[in-house]
């Protein structure tokens, strides 16, 4: 069997288990309800102000009229926040939890390589991610539609992208370390840092724009449909950084025991 009939075939598998555990009903239920609830969030959060009461020690807080601009916000710091922890959480354990198992060495005793078994399972997880946030999106879009204005659609698509390439990157750190790791749940810890040490690194200035994090930032104007700044080098560093991770996975992999 050559290497791309085991790949097609790995992921075929991956894409039926998806279903049939309903994994792939669970992520895109979670970030489509993110993705309609965000602008509506947005629209009401001074009336919820206003009905908690206003008025504390001699203080009123006046909340400014919502605008389209603030919906964006929400559903960017929403669906970039729960989307990086469910990409911790899918990919924590797509190797480790097989290795436990032993369903990883009974996989590869057919006629598939190593390489196909790692790049079906992340290809997979990218699937899963993207139809995540595309669901998260379109729901966004129609409600900023109607409760704010319609946006521009190939600017919010171009966001879309932008937030699941950040949350790829995460995701392929995790994936990496549920090759390294013996257990999904130090693979799970290692993200959890990993994205804690991104996400202080977007804080500096200059080199803050090349992480994974830094594109929340023009994934924002995208969606609004200003200017966004220069984004080669951003999107270059995040896809080699997802490439590094995914192929020293494969060569980890390639090496082990099973």
């Amino acid at each position: 069997m050559s290497a791309f009939a085991g790949f097609r075939l790995l992921l075929a598998k991956e894409l039926r288990e998806q279903v049939r555990t309903l994994r792939l009903v669970v992520v895109v239920v979670v970030l489509a309800a993110f993705g309609a609830t965000s602008p509506l969030l947005a629209k009401l959060l001074p009336d919820i102000i206003k009905a908690a009461g206003t008025e504390t020690a001699g203080f009123t807080i006046t909340m400014p009229t919502p605008t389209t601009a603030d919906a964006v916000l929400q559903l960017v710091k929403n669906l970039g926040q729960f989307g990086l922890l469910i990409a911790i959480l899918v990919c924590m354990g797509a190797v480790a939890t097989e290795k436990e198992r032993g369903t990883a060495g009974f996989v590869l005793t057919k006629p598939v390589g190593r390489g196909p078994f790692i790049m079906a399972k992340a290809v997979a997880i990218g699937l899963l991610l993207a139809a995540g946030i595309a669901a998260g999106y379109a729901l966004a879009w129609i409600y900023t539609a109607v409760l704010f204005e319609a946006l521009p659609l190939p600017g919010f698509v171009a966001s879309g992208a932008l937030l699941w390439l950040s949350l790829l990157v995460t995701g392929s750190i995790t994936f990496l370390f549920s090759v390294l790791a013996s257990s999904s749940l130090v693979a799970g810890g290692a993200g959890f840092v990993a994205l804690i040490v991104t996400g202080i690194v977007a804080a500096i200035p200059g080199i803050g724009a090349y992480a994974p994090t830094g594109l929340s930032t023009p994934a924002v104007a995208l969606a609004l449909g200003t200017p966004a700044g220069d984004l080669a080098g951003p999107i270059v560093v995040n896809i080699v950084l997802v490439g590094l991770a995914l192929g020293a996975a494969q060569l980890a992999f390639r090496r082990q025991e099973l």
